[in-house]
């Protein structure tokens, strides 16, 4: 028998596996694709190279001398290099953990200077989402709140009790005003309140328990918190450093969303003693030990993560807590969730004095899950919503596209061509498909990248930067990107696949295209739809009612007669709840609900009226007149 010859097998791999002179990622890009998609003003996509987008970064911004003027120190020197190369053998990477925040040294007092080039890199940076032309949108709301004693609502900032450096901090970022949710949060926490707060998406929750928290804290961080290591001598990391004990713990489901809070955190503690942290899985354990041996004032983690922290008590205390934030709290109050939450909020060393507050917050919070996170809440705790639970923004345009599965592809395309180059998110249901579309959509010549739970963390940032930035405007995402993902310039989510309605479906739509539209932006979201999908029909038909859209013909059956009913999605209004219809009710002056001068900027006098609403201390009120912007709906065109 002749020996079998494998010398011809090789010669067609290099059309697989080297792509073409471009370097593609699969080799089989469609150059005539490529020519249309930059014809019609896409940038050219990129493949991830391994090698180069895993190596270290420049050293990030801190607020020490050297840093200011651009020079970079020795990593054995003094606060000026960052944090991480103070802390570990490890210089700093790519890793969210390894962002630059403000390092408090003992000679600051209670207050430290400004650092040039951190602001520039915390307040200026270009990727920051700001507020849009429709912010006054998220004003007119129905506000229901349920408490003992009802909160006054602040009407801005300066006025409202918060600590002036944290005020300073706010006019960096560039808010303006408070948004309803923040309008009651932020004195109700500041009053010792635990909080349920449930507004819509894109509404400025993160800031509406950020801000309060840190501001009680900010004059009593020498007195509350744990030691730290001097780190303007020679740090040493092996004999110096500490125990975190943060005063503040945030408890997040994803680790994008752990992220992005932990953004906000290193933003509102600038010049302030207050150090954040972040920890989420995926990411190298033994950097994001090296930071909290710095000292950890407030933790953002996952579940997971924080676990494994609080098994080692060599690492992580939660004896000093003063505040634990649950985000996207039905999320985790659910039954996946339950053992972990369980030790979380009543396990290991956690503070159980009185002055421990809880403050949950969400965009969707059924009925069942509400009642579920009272018992982890006070007797006199206040239950915040803003606007129906679970509603989308009026200003989301929606349209509906009928799509059978075997065109779903050619439909994306066609649709992505037709519309002006912009950031789009596209929801599939199963990680394969989140592949398989990104990988479609590269070698159709667009910038496309995807982010699912099956990639690597350092794979997972790098897209969500890549989409960040525009070098990869089109995000293949699963439900993973779906809960409190906040891009700049989001202008069109597209559910690829619809989320199924035997599995939360109605929550995760409502998540998924509130990622667009956000704080008072405009966007729109596109939803292929077909038989498989009737499940999510009558929901679907709902808030196209509800938000005065146009309704596709083969959803007319299912448009609702009467009243809309969203079931458990209704706020569950118990005695005592109040409710304020928005509109100049919020404008008040000195916190009670009236007379105001107009605070929103809607120029009439009519707020007056709901004065004798927040007149008593106990009981129900008389609703004032209800106050809603009207939004009419403008389909755009189908490809």
């Amino acid at each position: 028998m002749t020996d079998l010859s494998v010398n011809g097998l090789a010669e067609p791999l290099p059309d697989i596996t080297n792509g073409n002179h471009l370097g593609y990622r699969s080799g089989r890009m469609n150059e005539a694709a490529l020519k249309v998609a930059s014809e019609h003003g896409w940038v050219a996509p990129k493949s991830y190279k391994y090698d180069a987008d895993q190596a270290t970064t420049e050293t990030p911004a801190s607020n020490g001398d050297g840093l200011d003027s651009g020079e970079n120190k020795d990593d054995n020197a003094t606060v000026e290099t960052g944090a991480t190369s103070r802390a570990s053998k490890f210089a700093p990477g790519n890793w969210a953990h390894d962002a630059g925040r403000y390092e408090w040294k003992e000679e600051y007092g209670d207050v430290g200077p400004r650092s040039e080039k951190l602001e520039e890199e915390l307040f200026n940076s270009k990727f920051i989402n700001r507020a849009g032309g429709n912010f006054k949108n998220l004003t007119t709301v129905k506000v229901i709140v349920e408490s003992q004693k009802r909160p006054a609502p602040i009407s801005d900032f300066e006025t409202a009790g918060i600590h002036p450096v944290l005020v300073e901090n706010i006019k960096l970022c560039e808010y303006q005003m408070p948004t309803p949710i923040q309008a009651y949060t932020i004195p109700a926490v500041l009053s010792g309140h635990d909080i349920i707060g449930v507004a819509q998406t894109g509404s400025g929750k993160t800031a509406a328990f950020l801000i309060p928290c840190i501001s009680k804290l900010m004059g009593k961080v020498k007195k509350l918190a744990a030691r730290r290591p001097n780190l303007a001598g020679n740090f040493d990391a092996e004999r110096e450093r500490v125990r975190a004990e943060p005063l503040i713990l945030i408890v997040a489901p994803t680790r994008e969303l752990c992220c992005q809070i932990f953004d906000e955190a290193r933003r509102l503690c600038y010049r302030s003693m207050l150090r954040p942290c972040v920890a989420y899985g995926g990411g190298p354990m033994r950097e994001q030990i090296a930071q909290l041996n710095l000292g950890c004032d407030l933790l953002v983690a996952t579940p997971g993560r924080l676990l494994d922290f609080m098994s080692r008590p060599e690492v992580l205390s939660l004896s000093r807590v003063r505040y634990t934030i649950i985000d996207e709290a039905d999320e985790l109050l659910h039954d996946d969730w339950e053992t972990e939450m369980t030790k979380i909020m009543s396990g290991g060393d956690a503070n159980t004095d009185g002055d421990h507050r809880y403050l949950l917050f969400s965009a969707t919070f059924p009925k069942r899950l509400k009642k579920l996170a009272a018992k982890f809440l006070d007797n006199d705790h206040v239950h915040i919503s803003i606007g129906r639970t679970g509603s989308v923004h009026i200003n989301v345009k929606q349209q509906i596209i009928w799509t059978e599965n075997n065109h779903k592809n050619q439909a994306l395309y066609d649709l992505l061509i037709s519309m002006p180059p912009s950031r789009t998110l596209v929801f599939v249901r199963s990680k394969k498909s989140a592949d398989l579309v990104d990988d479609y959509l590269f070698n159709m010549g667009l910038p496309s990248t995807s982010i699912h739970s099956d990639r690597l963390q350092i794979e997972r940032e790098d897209a969500l930067r890549s989409f960040k930035t525009g070098d990869a405007p089109i995000l293949v995402a699963t439900g993973v990107s779906a809960r409190g993902l906040d891009v700049k310039h989001v202008m069109h989510v597209i559910n690829y696949d619809l989320p199924s309605a035997e599995h939360d479906g109605f929550n995760e739509f409502v998540h998924r295209i509130g990622r667009t539209a956000r704080i008072g932006n405009e966007g729109l979201a596109t939803s292929f739809y077909n038989d498989r999908d009737s499940g999510m029909a009558p929901f679907i038909t709902k808030i196209l009612v509800e938000t005065n859209q146009s309704i596709p013909e083969f959803l007319e059956q299912y448009k609702p007669e009467g009243a809309l009913n969203f079931d458990e999605e209704d706020p569950d209004v118990e005695d005592g709840a109040v409710e304020d219809e928005g509109g100049d009710a919020w404008g008040a002056k000195g916190g009670a609900a009236g007379a105001s001068d107009d605070a929103w900027g809607n120029g009439n006098a009519t707020a007056a009226a709901s004065e004798p609403a927040w007149g008593g201390e106990t009981g129900a009120s008389a609703p004032v007149e209800e106050t809603r912007g009207t939004y009419t709906s403008t389909p755009v065109a189908a490809w």
